[in-house]
């Protein structure tokens, strides 16, 4: 009996250290990245913009680390700027779409009714397109720019979170301790603000890393079809587009390092995002 009693607590154990491991790696994976982006100034000679006329497409190495493009500006350097465009517009597009989401969620799970009808039913609307057709049919409207592309890719991710936050939040209101703060007298905007929102939002810190990853391929591929972040702005999904052709013809650095870099990126967010959910699972067990 005693060794079966241990088993939940080596279990909880094992995946309490799995969880902390994807979180360390994944947030050490980002940590590099954004410094990098910070320090992208100090870590190369050559500006994102800057054309070197006598080293166009010129192999890795000399003075091009990583060699340079058909427009003869500096790999390197551009997928080191890039990098705060990319994460930038990620992490902005994710923050308001977590915002708006959760306030349309909460006041729709908590009010219900015609209020609960009305946002549920723009949420379908949303929802009823693919994620990444949606997201062109908005950058095609609004056109290309750092703060159209960050409501753009806010805009397809806000419904996913409405939902979420409605359905924790519908759950939340039957406890016994928001039955207790309207009986105390607290108002409505109250409960939500006071007792509703921060329980509610487990699952969306688990899930907003993930999306992260996520934002960084549409960027991408917004980009890569030419409706997003456009030459000679230093942005990966548009140097991938830019260097495909040389690919065939053997000059791989062209779009292989912005590539790998995108990679690499979505790869952090999605191990520390999987971590979160590992970590919250294990506590639910115990």
């Amino acid at each position: 009996m005693a060794s079966l009693e241990m088993l939940p607590v080596v279990s909880g154990t094992k995946d309490g250290r799995f969880a902390k491991a994807l979180i360390y790696v994944g947030s050490g994976i980002l940590i590099v990245a954004a410094l990098a982006a910070i320090f992208a100034p100090l870590l190369s000679s050559w500006g994102p913009k800057e054309i070197d006329p006598s080293g166009t497409l010129a192999a890795p190495g000399g003075e091009h680390l990583l060699g340079s493009d058909g427009n003869g500006m500096d790999v390197w350097s551009r997928v080191l700027h890039a990098a705060r465009i990319d994460l930038g517009i990620a992490v902005l597009a994710v923050a308001l779409a977590v915002v708006v989401g959760t306030l349309l969620g909460l006041l729709a799970g908590y009010l219900g009714g015609w209020v609960d009808d009305v946002l549920m039913r723009i949420v379908d609307i949303f929802q009823a397109f693919p994620t990444f057709i949606l997201a062109l049919a908005v950058s095609a409207l609004l056109g290309g720019g750092f703060f159209n592309l960050v409501i753009t890719i806010a805009a397809v991710n806000a419904p996913a979170y409405a939902r979420l936050v409605r359905a924790e939040v519908r759950t939340l209101r039957e406890m016994q301790y928001i039955e207790a703060a309207k009986t105390s007298g607290a108002s409505t905007l109250g409960i939500m603000w006071r007792h509703l929102l921060p329980n509610s939002l487990t699952p969306v810190r688990v899930i907003a890393p993930l999306n992260c990853g996520w934002a960084m391929l549409t960027l991408a591929g917004l980009s890569f079809l030419g409706l997003g972040v456009t030459v000679p702005t230093a942005e990966w999904g548009s140097m991938i587009s830019l260097g495909t052709s040389d690919v065939v013809a053997g000059r791989w650095w062209t779009s292989v390092p912005p590539g790998l870099a995108l990679l690499v990126c979505v790869l952090g967010f999605s191990l520390l995002g999987e971590g979160l959910q590992e970590r919250a699972d294990a506590k639910s067990r115990r």
